[in-house]
């Protein structure tokens, strides 16, 4: 496998950033992920203006959209022979002291690819003791500071679940370290708003964009455990059916607006690989 680093393309075990790299350091960088079909990045704009709003949250200098999209055409094209894969772009403060401030050095660009294997029917997850901060400095911006989700993760591959959930501060449900959560109330489809401390997931939008009957609700974290069906949503699952919430069996799995859901989402995901 190759990376793209800073306009050159290396093989991986090559990819280098500085030590004084202020992600390194401190985490001061924003990314995204990807999903690669049949050797094509699925959803690129989207994911770029994601990674715009990010960084300019984030008050880092961004690259230009022109750049961005000549490194992902030759990352693609260096690693042609994994066709499906997850594509990482990551932009970096750059070298700084050591300490929160900036240097005065340009950003660091990284593309990097890595083979995407399946991911499991469905998904069995468990609410996790620590909170997102809806009125965090960085809410909803997808930065590189993700110790928080190491830990929830760890958390529930502890316990045998293969995603976390979080509530916010207020205890309402949020959403999962890597995922977006979509739950069948009353016979709708809801999902956390914005406003909840919740990452605006590509996969997220989209959802939200194709299925009329889809909407957002602030909801209590109880809401769950009440929950007639589940789902999970992100940039390389797609549409992930939630099969037990803490050990708990869902009544339907997958109920028929998860199904609904993966049907139409996998049929417009065919027609248009840049939605």
């Amino acid at each position: 496998m190759k990376a793209w680093v800073n306009g050159r393309i290396v093989e991986a075990a090559e990819a280098r950033v500085s030590a004084f790299d202020h992600a390194f350091t401190v985490g001061d960088g924003v990314f995204e992920t990807v999903k690669v079909t049949d050797g094509r990045a699925f959803s690129l704009t989207r994911h770029l203006d994601r990674l715009t709003r990010s960084a300019v949250g984030l008050g880092l200098p961004l690259p230009d959209d022109v750049l961005l999209q000549l490194a992902v055409g030759e990352i693609l094209a260096a690693n042609a022979e994994l066709r499906e894969a997850r594509l990482r772009i990551t932009v970096t403060g750059g070298p700084a002291p050591l300490g929160s401030d900036r240097g005065q050095g340009a950003p660091s660009l990284v593309l990097a690819m890595a083979p995407q294997a399946g991911w499991p029917a469905y998904a069995d997850v468990v609410t996790v003791p620590w909170t997102r901060n809806e009125r965090s400095a960085t809410v909803g911006l997808k930065t590189t500071s993700y110790a928080e989700n190491v830990v929830a993760l760890t958390y529930a591959h502890e316990r045998d679940a293969g995603e976390a959930i979080f509530a916010n501060t207020r205890g309402r449900l949020c959403e999962g370290t890597g995922s977006n959560i979509f739950l069948g109330v009353g016979g709708r489809l809801v999902t956390p708003p914005l406003a909840s401390g919740c990452l605006a997931g590509i996969t997220r939008d989209l959802v939200l964009q194709w299925l009329p009957e889809a909407g957002e609700q602030d909801l209590p974290e109880l809401a769950l455990f009440e929950a007639t069906e589940a789902f999970l949503t992100s940039s390389t699952r797609d549409i992930q059916p939630i099969r037990r919430v803490d050990g708990r069996t869902l009544p339907a799995v997958p109920g028929p607006l998860t199904e609904r859901t993966m049907v139409v989402f996998a049929e417009r995901a065919a027609d248009n690989m840049d939605p």
